[in-house]
């Protein structure tokens, strides 16, 4: 049954994306909403993503440098550790799991209210294709952006790291930054933005999903956005297998 269960979510999600990603049908309304999307989804959460990505800098300089206690191993493998680190899965892959909480919570009760005070019934009675109208610029917005925002959260999980040599002294200014441009492979950033890209539409795909198909009042709406919540972590996870076999 379960299984069964699964094959109909599938299939529901795909006929839904098979009306979301379409040509507008007016161009114009489209990039408003585009625009509003990337203020309420994107920008309105870089401050989070930059005190998140500082703390975190900060601590892998402290584990990275009290784990290196060998005098046989140069501490500037400090700075190198940590953009590698920040670069492969940080800033990618924990940072979208982040934004699954965030973004996808508030796309899902999003939908979802919309959903139960009939507003998209509304619209489907006037002739609007109201899930490429309602769900298209939420999906183009986020995996357009968040590639940014992936170098924005690695840029600041540097600086978080450097604020913490300079704080606790573990290793010298010069050591950290010969280990940041230590060995440098500039695809590891690419890598990462792929990623991000992938999960970015994964979280507002399925969170879109959860909320355009909620029910039973407000109970509902927040049971779609547990759900969504769940399963875009799970397949966020899934993707970083696949893509990181693919790619590296």
């Amino acid at each position: 049954m379960r299984f069964g269960n699964g094959i109909r979510l599938i299939g529901a999600y795909s006929l839904l994306m098979k009306r979301v990603l379409v040509r507008p049908e007016k161009g114009r309304i489209f990039w408003r909403y585009f625009f509003i999307e990337l203020d309420k989804l994107c920008i309105k959460t870089i401050p989070l993503i930059m005190i998140i990505s500082l703390a975190v800098g900060a601590v892998l300089v402290i584990q990275t440098a009290s784990n290196l206690e060998s005098p046989f191993i140069p501490k500037m493998y400090v700075g190198y550790m940590v953009r590698e680190s920040l670069v492969l899965e940080f800033c990618s892959t924990l940072m979208a799991l982040i934004l699954a909480g965030k973004v996808g919570s508030n796309i899902s009760s999003e939908l979802g209210s919309m959903r139960i005070t009939e507003q998209i019934d509304a619209m489907e009675m006037m002739g609007v294709n109201s899930a490429n109208f309602l769900i298209l610029p939420k999906i183009t917005a986020a995996t357009l952006f968040n590639p940014l925002m992936m170098l924005i959260s690695f840029i600041f999980g540097l600086i978080g790291g450097w604020l913490m040599v300079i704080a606790s002294g573990l290793i010298t200014v010069e050591q950290y930054v010969d280990g940041l441009q230590f060995a440098l492979n500039l695809y590891y950033i690419v890598y990462s933005m792929v990623k991000m890209a992938v999960f970015s539409f994964i979280i507002t795909s399925v969170s879109s999903f959860y909320g355009y198909y909620a029910s039973n009042g407000s109970l509902g709406v927040g049971q779609s956005s547990t759900r969504a919540i769940v399963v875009c972590s799970f397949m966020i996870l899934i993707m970083n297998l696949v893509i990181t076999n693919l790619m590296l």
